[in-house]
């Protein structure tokens, strides 16, 4: 039985119970800053009569889900020190100037897909163009409060399903079917966690459900083939913040406050998506196949290569008893056979 909850190598649970144990800690840290969003309120209120409503509303929407962002990253950090033996940089988030490059390629392309999906919509009588945002400070606000939160949902959604459970869920697996069949059962894994997790969204289906579920295949590619979460970040974040607040689609369902082009979709669900937005049809499935080929390229041209990254399902470990953190397992970066 203790061979079933622990590893004995790795002095630390096995996956199925160290991501249980996550959810715990999540949990407990989510009731206690529970208290803080009530305050919050009050503080909206007296944002509202000092600086105005579109401030405060803003405001208030970027506080909100930098708290629930700020809840899902403090846990990581808990648990990757305390249960995963792990640093957050071991999650992809080493953030050195090739990272930042790679997230730059990510927010590049995120707005050429979008970009892309707007013109053939357009193009073809799928959607219409019905008015522009006029300028204005309010705009300004509500357009800066939406990239804000793109950030953050980019970054702590990123952080949770591929950092820390697609990267759990290689590890559970590597020693039953290897690190090639690890990597591509932990994908599946966490798209599937990703499509459920938008499956109560307004206006979806199962056929959203599933188109999102291979969206998170598109953005597990950036983190299997570099062991980092930079291109995925980036893309999540510009696909979203293109999607909604410059090309004035729905955002998995989503409407969002503020847009610097309005659309009418008048063409059929199955191609446009309809109101769940493009991720729903056939336009953002291509999108997706068109973005996953890109992310291969640019690994290929990065690197010179296309091949998993032993990072993501060999362990990186660190000793508790060494303050400075050294790899318990020095040959993480050889590659995987």
């Amino acid at each position: 039985m203790r061979r079933l909850v622990w590893n004995d190598a790795e002095r630390r649970p096995r996956a199925p119970f160290r991501v249980v144990l996550f959810v715990v800690v999540t949990a407990l840290l989510a009731g206690g800053t529970s208290a803080g969003a009530s305050v919050g309120l009050g503080l909206r209120a007296r944002l509202a009569a000092i600086a105005g409503e579109a401030v405060a509303a803003a405001t208030s929407a970027v506080a909100g889900i930098a708290l629930v962002g700020g809840t899902v990253t403090v846990a990581i950090l808990i648990a990757g020190r305390y249960i995963d033996r792990r640093r957050l940089r071991d999650f992809g988030l080493r953030l050195d100037r090739g990272w930042w490059i790679d997230c730059g390629f990510g927010l590049a392309l995120g707005a050429a897909l979008l970009t892309v999906v707007f013109a053939a919509g357009v193009g073809a009588g799928w959607v219409r163009v019905t008015g522009t945002a006029r300028p204005g400070a309010g705009v300004v606000v509500r357009f800066l409060g939406l990239v804000a939160t793109f950030v953050i949902v980019g970054v702590y959604e990123e952080l949770l399903l591929r950092g820390y459970l697609l990267t759990n869920a290689a590890e559970g697996l590597v020693g039953w079917i290897g690190d090639r069949g690890a990597a591509a059962g932990a994908v599946t894994v966490s798209s599937l966690v990703f499509g459920l997790a938008h499956a109560n969204n307004p206006n979806a289906t199962l056929v959203s459900t599933v188109a999102i579920v291979l969206a998170g295949g598109m953005l597990a590619a950036g983190y299997v083939l570099t062991g980092e979460l930079a291109v995925p970040i980036g893309l999540h974040t510009t696909w979203n913040l293109f999607q909604g607040g410059v090309y004035g689609f729905p955002v998995s369902g989503l409407g969002v406050d503020v847009t610097l082009i309005a659309v009418e979709i008048t063409g059929p669900r199955r191609v446009t998506g309809g109101a769940f937005g493009p991720e729903a049809g056939l336009l953002g499935v291509g999108a997706m196949l068109l973005g996953t080929g890109a992310i291969v390229a640019w690994v290929r041209w990065r690197t010179g290569r296309v091949a998993l990254a032993p990072a993501v399902v060999r362990p990186d470990l660190r000793d508790p008893k060494n303050e400075d953190g050294d790899d318990v397992n020095p040959d993480r970066w050889e590659p995987a056979p």
